[in-house]
């Protein structure tokens, strides 16, 4: 893959699989927001929130598939060879790295497991085998790092301290994408003929919590992402994602303007309001998820970054005015979703196309890494 210090160079960029958006948003402007992405991006590989902040595993591959997207392969594959260089031995990553450093030492299984999403988005975009088959045991390792915080009931702890002491109870948003983000990597392993039948019963036994045990996580409703992540992530799927969706839609929808990220806060952000776009896509509901859509273009700056959110009715940007590398990656994973340009389009929203988990997968005998990390 490209070594990191010619992502600036004049040859970094190739052709795009981005599309024109009717009134909303034209490739042109959505390839030069991708274009801004990879400037806040360091010669290490790293994409940081924004310049002089953190950067962490789950948003930094955001960002790489929306390099992808704008034909910023060189780039991308810059930021996939930072994650090699710095994974712990156990599989994981710190939870914040700033470009001297770590931040947060704190071991999130949710942006460890994402990075199969990224890997996966990279083989569908080019059928890179070399490519694959280098980042097969990157995340080969971060998968099992990420079964060992898994209880036998199936959801999947939060984190562990960096000493390995796990954390207490499961997050049901960091769960749904984790279920996601397995199924990728069971697509990795069955491409490149591994067979993998331990995680296909993880991926099954998440799945089945998300759907049915919902006292296995800790409270969070008045958070957007625990309300629309069971949808995106293809847990909750047809009539059952739709009616999650519209059962809290009044909560969280402010009309014209996206998605609130707390229930109770007059706070709308534009990666929230994209992701659930993509949601709504899930289940079908185009409408919905253009509505949603055209909606976060209202936090489009002329410098072509978004704005991380915004105070209705006041309009003050926030937090501080920032404008995120991740909340302009949300946006552009979005526009593919609804245009359809790229061959990974579908990943967010057409959950037939990633490995089926079934329920009878779930009763065979516990693996050795589900019994570890019960209690």
């Amino acid at each position: 893959m490209a070594e990191a210090p010619g992502v600036h160079g004049p040859g970094a960029q190739g052709p795009g699989f981005l599309r024109d958006l009717g009134d909303s948003v034209s490739a042109a402007e959505l390839s030069r927001t991708v274009d801004a992405i990879v400037q806040w991006q360091l010669p290490t590989g790293m994409v940081p929130w924004f310049p002089g902040g953190h950067a962490d595993a789950w948003n930094h591959t955001e960002a790489l598939m929306a390099m992808m997207l704008g034909g910023r392969r060189e780039a991308a594959e810059a930021g996939f060879e930072w994650l090699q260089k710095i994974q712990l031995p156990d599989g994981s990553w710190h939870q914040y790295y700033l470009e001297d450093g770590i931040e947060q030492d704190k071991l999130d299984a949710n942006c460890v497991a994402y990075v199969a999403a990224g890997v996966w988005f990279h083989w569908l975009c080019y059928r890179d085998r070399g490519a694959l088959e280098s980042m097969w045991p990157m995340i080969e390792s971060a998968v099992e790092f990420v079964r060992g915080l898994q209880t036998h009931r199936g959801e999947v702890l939060w984190a562990r301290h960096a000493d390995g002491t796990p954390w207490t109870f499961a997050l049901l948003t960091g769960s749904s994408s984790i279920s996601h983000s397995l199924r990728c990597a069971i697509a990795i392993a069955e491409e490149l003929g591994h067979e993998r039948p331990a995680w296909r019963r993880s991926a099954a036994r998440l799945a089945r919590t998300i759907r049915d045990e919902p006292d296995a996580f800790a409270p969070k409703h008045r958070w957007a992402m625990d309300w629309y992540y069971p949808v995106l992530s293809g847990a909750l799927r047809d009539e059952a994602g739709r009616e999650r969706l519209e059962h809290r839609r009044e909560a969280f929808v402010i009309e014209n303007w996206g998605i609130r990220c707390v229930s109770d806060r007059p706070w709308i952000t534009a990666a929230e309001t994209c992701e659930c776009a993509m949601a709504h896509l899930a289940v079908g509901e185009v409408e919905w998820a253009r509505r949603l859509f055209d909606w976060a273009q209202r936090l489009r700056d002329p410098n072509d970054r978004y704005w991380t959110g915004i105070v209705v009715p006041d309009e003050v940007h926030f937090p501080g005015g920032e404008q995120s590398t991740y909340t302009a990656s949300a946006v552009v994973l979005a526009a593919d979703a609804l245009a359809g340009g790229s061959p990974a389009a579908n990943l967010f929203i057409d959950h037939d196309a990633l490995p089926a988990v079934l329920d009878t997968e779930f009763d065979e005998e516990p693996t050795p890494a589900s019994e570890a990390s019960d209690g």
